[in-house]
Protein backbone atom coordinates (compact mmCIF):
# COMPACT_ATOMS: atom_id res chain seq x y z
CA UNK A 1 0.00 0.00 0.00
CA UNK A 2 1.39 3.39 -0.94
CA UNK A 3 1.97 5.86 1.90
CA UNK A 4 -0.53 8.68 2.22
CA UNK A 5 0.61 12.12 1.17
CA UNK A 6 -0.36 15.14 3.30
CA UNK A 7 -3.47 16.90 2.03
CA UNK A 8 -2.86 20.07 0.10
CA UNK A 9 -4.06 23.29 1.66
CA UNK A 10 -4.82 26.62 0.00
CA UNK A 11 -1.31 27.72 0.96
CA UNK A 12 0.37 24.79 -0.84
CA UNK A 13 -1.83 24.50 -3.93
CA UNK A 14 -0.76 26.38 -7.04
CA UNK A 15 -4.33 27.41 -7.79
CA UNK A 16 -7.16 27.71 -5.25
CA UNK A 17 -10.16 25.45 -5.73
CA UNK A 18 -13.74 26.61 -5.54
CA UNK A 19 -13.90 25.17 -2.03
CA UNK A 20 -10.91 27.29 -1.01
CA UNK A 21 -12.52 30.44 -2.38
CA UNK A 22 -15.87 29.73 -0.77
CA UNK A 23 -14.41 28.93 2.63
CA UNK A 24 -12.08 31.92 2.40
CA UNK A 25 -15.16 34.04 1.77
CA UNK A 26 -16.86 32.43 4.77
CA UNK A 27 -13.84 33.06 7.00
CA UNK A 28 -13.83 36.74 6.09
CA UNK A 29 -17.51 36.99 6.93
CA UNK A 30 -17.16 34.99 10.12
CA UNK A 31 -14.29 37.16 11.27
CA UNK A 32 -16.47 40.24 10.92
CA UNK A 33 -19.45 38.73 12.75
CA UNK A 34 -17.81 36.54 15.40
CA UNK A 35 -17.65 37.53 19.08
CA UNK A 36 -14.88 40.09 19.56
CA UNK A 37 -13.58 38.61 22.78
CA UNK A 38 -10.81 36.06 22.14
CA UNK A 39 -11.39 32.45 23.03
CA UNK A 40 -8.34 30.30 23.39
CA UNK A 41 -8.25 27.71 20.63
CA UNK A 42 -6.47 24.37 20.52
CA UNK A 43 -2.74 24.37 19.98
CA UNK A 44 -1.05 22.45 17.22
CA UNK A 45 1.99 20.68 18.56
CA UNK A 46 4.10 17.62 18.00
CA UNK A 47 3.24 16.45 21.51
CA UNK A 48 0.03 16.33 23.53
CA UNK A 49 -0.54 19.51 25.52
CA UNK A 50 -0.61 17.43 28.68
CA UNK A 51 1.36 14.19 28.68
CA UNK A 52 0.56 10.84 30.24
CA UNK A 53 -0.65 12.22 33.59
CA UNK A 54 -3.67 13.87 31.97
CA UNK A 55 -6.88 12.80 33.74
CA UNK A 56 -9.70 14.58 31.92
CA UNK A 57 -11.44 13.11 28.93
CA UNK A 58 -10.67 14.65 25.55
CA UNK A 59 -12.61 14.95 22.32
CA UNK A 60 -9.85 14.44 19.75
CA UNK A 61 -10.35 16.30 16.47
CA UNK A 62 -8.32 14.78 13.65
CA UNK A 63 -7.31 17.37 11.07
CA UNK A 64 -7.66 16.34 7.41
CA UNK A 65 -6.67 19.72 6.07
CA UNK A 66 -9.93 21.65 6.34
CA UNK A 67 -9.66 25.40 6.84
CA UNK A 68 -12.02 25.27 9.82
CA UNK A 69 -10.54 22.23 11.58
CA UNK A 70 -9.19 24.35 14.44
CA UNK A 71 -12.58 26.00 14.74
CA UNK A 72 -14.19 22.61 15.39
CA UNK A 73 -12.03 22.05 18.46
CA UNK A 74 -12.74 25.58 19.63
CA UNK A 75 -16.50 25.06 19.33
CA UNK A 76 -16.30 21.83 21.33
CA UNK A 77 -14.44 23.70 24.07
CA UNK A 78 -17.12 26.39 24.02
CA UNK A 79 -19.59 23.58 24.83
CA UNK A 80 -17.61 22.95 28.02
CA UNK A 81 -15.80 19.83 26.79
CA UNK A 82 -12.04 19.61 26.53
CA UNK A 83 -10.79 19.13 22.97
CA UNK A 84 -7.48 18.91 21.14
CA UNK A 85 -6.68 19.17 17.43
CA UNK A 86 -4.18 16.65 16.08
CA UNK A 87 -3.00 15.80 12.56
CA UNK A 88 -4.89 12.92 10.96
CA UNK A 89 -1.78 10.72 11.06
CA UNK A 90 -0.97 11.32 14.74
CA UNK A 91 0.32 8.08 16.31
CA UNK A 92 -1.94 6.21 18.71
CA UNK A 93 0.48 6.82 21.59
CA UNK A 94 -0.03 10.57 21.24
CA UNK A 95 -3.80 10.18 21.07
CA UNK A 96 -3.94 7.71 23.95
CA UNK A 97 -2.06 10.14 26.19
CA UNK A 98 -4.99 12.55 25.86
CA UNK A 99 -7.46 10.02 27.34
CA UNK A 100 -9.84 10.24 24.36
CA UNK A 101 -13.59 10.09 24.90
CA UNK A 102 -14.60 10.53 21.25
CA UNK A 103 -13.22 11.43 17.83
CA UNK A 104 -14.26 14.10 15.35
CA UNK A 105 -13.02 13.79 11.77
CA UNK A 106 -12.65 17.23 10.19
CA UNK A 107 -13.36 18.43 6.69
CA UNK A 108 -10.65 18.56 4.05
CA UNK A 109 -9.91 19.43 0.41
CA UNK A 110 -9.27 15.89 -0.85
CA UNK A 111 -11.57 13.30 -2.41
CA UNK A 112 -11.66 10.10 -0.38
CA UNK A 113 -11.36 7.85 -3.44
CA UNK A 114 -8.23 9.56 -4.85
CA UNK A 115 -4.87 7.82 -4.59
CA UNK A 116 -2.96 9.22 -1.65
CA UNK A 117 -6.00 10.82 0.01
CA UNK A 118 -5.70 10.91 3.81
CA UNK A 119 -7.77 8.24 5.54
CA UNK A 120 -8.93 7.61 9.09
CA UNK A 121 -6.39 5.73 11.22
CA UNK A 122 -7.46 2.21 12.11
CA UNK A 123 -7.15 2.96 15.83
CA UNK A 124 -10.23 5.20 15.57
CA UNK A 125 -12.37 2.22 14.60
CA UNK A 126 -10.59 -0.16 16.98
CA UNK A 127 -11.08 2.18 19.95
CA UNK A 128 -14.82 1.55 20.27
CA UNK A 129 -15.33 5.28 20.92
CA UNK A 130 -18.01 7.48 19.34
CA UNK A 131 -17.04 9.17 16.06
CA UNK A 132 -18.48 12.25 14.36
CA UNK A 133 -17.47 12.86 10.75
CA UNK A 134 -17.88 16.39 9.38
CA UNK A 135 -17.98 16.93 5.59
CA UNK A 136 -14.87 15.08 4.32
CA UNK A 137 -14.90 13.25 7.66
CA UNK A 138 -18.39 11.93 6.94
CA UNK A 139 -17.29 10.83 3.49
CA UNK A 140 -14.37 8.99 5.09
CA UNK A 141 -16.75 7.06 7.33
CA UNK A 142 -18.84 6.15 4.30
CA UNK A 143 -15.91 5.15 2.11
CA UNK A 144 -13.86 3.27 4.68
CA UNK A 145 -16.81 1.37 6.13
CA UNK A 146 -18.23 0.09 2.84
CA UNK A 147 -20.45 2.88 1.51
CA UNK A 148 -20.11 4.78 -1.75
CA UNK A 149 -18.79 8.29 -2.39
CA UNK A 150 -18.94 9.80 -5.87
CA UNK A 151 -18.37 13.15 -7.59
CA UNK A 152 -21.52 15.24 -7.60
CA UNK A 153 -22.89 16.94 -10.70
CA UNK A 154 -24.29 19.64 -8.42
CA UNK A 155 -21.73 20.90 -5.93
CA UNK A 156 -22.94 22.55 -2.74
CA UNK A 157 -21.03 25.64 -1.65
CA UNK A 158 -22.55 28.08 0.78
CA UNK A 159 -26.01 28.24 2.33
CA UNK A 160 -28.27 25.20 2.11
CA UNK A 161 -31.22 23.67 3.93
CA UNK A 162 -31.04 20.22 5.47
CA UNK A 163 -34.28 18.29 5.83
CA UNK A 164 -34.37 16.17 8.96
CA UNK A 165 -36.10 12.86 8.40
CA UNK A 166 -36.07 9.36 9.83
CA UNK A 167 -35.46 6.79 7.09
CA UNK A 168 -34.21 4.08 9.44
CA UNK A 169 -35.32 0.49 9.13
CA UNK A 170 -37.98 -0.72 11.50
CA UNK A 171 -35.43 -2.85 13.35
CA UNK A 172 -33.10 0.08 14.13
CA UNK A 173 -33.24 2.06 17.35
CA UNK A 174 -31.49 5.02 15.72
CA UNK A 175 -33.62 8.13 15.28
CA UNK A 176 -32.82 11.62 14.00
CA UNK A 177 -33.21 12.80 17.59
CA UNK A 178 -29.91 11.04 18.27
CA UNK A 179 -28.24 14.06 16.68
CA UNK A 180 -30.93 16.64 15.93
CA UNK A 181 -32.88 16.63 19.21
CA UNK A 182 -34.81 19.86 19.69
CA UNK A 183 -33.75 21.30 16.32
CA UNK A 184 -36.05 22.40 13.47
CA UNK A 185 -37.02 19.83 10.89
CA UNK A 186 -35.55 22.13 8.26
CA UNK A 187 -32.12 23.31 9.27
CA UNK A 188 -30.18 26.15 7.59
CA UNK A 189 -26.55 25.07 7.26
CA UNK A 190 -23.27 25.88 5.52
CA UNK A 191 -22.13 23.39 2.88
CA UNK A 192 -18.78 23.13 1.10
CA UNK A 193 -18.30 19.92 -0.86
CA UNK A 194 -17.98 18.62 -4.39
CA UNK A 195 -18.46 14.90 -3.70
CA UNK A 196 -21.50 13.26 -2.22
CA UNK A 197 -22.38 10.00 -0.51
CA UNK A 198 -24.68 7.92 -2.69
CA UNK A 199 -24.84 4.81 -0.53
CA UNK A 200 -24.37 4.57 3.25
CA UNK A 201 -22.21 1.83 4.77
CA UNK A 202 -23.92 -1.36 5.96
CA UNK A 203 -25.77 -0.76 9.22
CA UNK A 204 -26.01 3.01 8.74
CA UNK A 205 -29.30 4.88 8.52
CA UNK A 206 -29.99 8.16 6.75
CA UNK A 207 -30.94 10.92 9.19
CA UNK A 208 -31.16 13.95 6.91
CA UNK A 209 -30.91 15.09 3.29
CA UNK A 210 -30.58 18.30 1.29
CA UNK A 211 -31.63 19.23 -2.23
CA UNK A 212 -28.30 18.08 -3.67
CA UNK A 213 -27.15 15.62 -0.99
CA UNK A 214 -29.48 12.64 -0.62
CA UNK A 215 -27.44 11.62 2.42
CA UNK A 216 -26.64 14.80 4.36
CA UNK A 217 -26.42 12.95 7.68
CA UNK A 218 -26.26 9.34 8.73
CA UNK A 219 -25.47 7.22 11.75
CA UNK A 220 -25.42 3.72 13.13
CA UNK A 221 -26.23 2.08 16.43
CA UNK A 222 -22.55 1.98 17.47
CA UNK A 223 -22.06 5.71 17.98
CA UNK A 224 -20.87 6.69 14.51
CA UNK A 225 -22.48 9.83 13.12
CA UNK A 226 -21.80 11.89 10.01
CA UNK A 227 -22.92 15.30 8.79
CA UNK A 228 -22.14 16.69 5.34
CA UNK A 229 -22.33 20.32 6.48
CA UNK A 230 -20.20 22.45 8.82
CA UNK A 231 -21.69 22.94 12.32
CA UNK A 232 -18.62 24.85 13.51
CA UNK A 233 -19.22 27.96 11.38
CA UNK A 234 -21.49 30.88 12.26
CA UNK A 235 -23.48 30.36 9.04
CA UNK A 236 -24.93 27.16 10.57
CA UNK A 237 -27.02 28.91 13.24
CA UNK A 238 -27.85 25.74 15.19
CA UNK A 239 -24.35 24.30 14.91
CA UNK A 240 -23.50 24.72 18.58
CA UNK A 241 -26.71 23.01 19.67
CA UNK A 242 -25.90 20.14 17.32
CA UNK A 243 -22.37 19.79 18.71
CA UNK A 244 -23.68 19.88 22.26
Amino acid sequence: MKPHTPPQTPETRDHPTSEDLELASYLETAEATAHPEPVEGPRRSARPTEPAEVHHKTVVVLDFGGQTAMLIARRVRECGVYSELLPFDAPWEQVQALNPAAFILSGGPSSVYEEGAPHTPQYVFDSGLPVLGICYGMQLLAYQLGGRVEPSDRKEFGHAVVHIGDTRSETSNLKPETLFAGLPRELPVWMSHGDRITEPPPGFHILASSDHSPIASFGNDSGYLGIQFHPEVVHTPDGKALLE
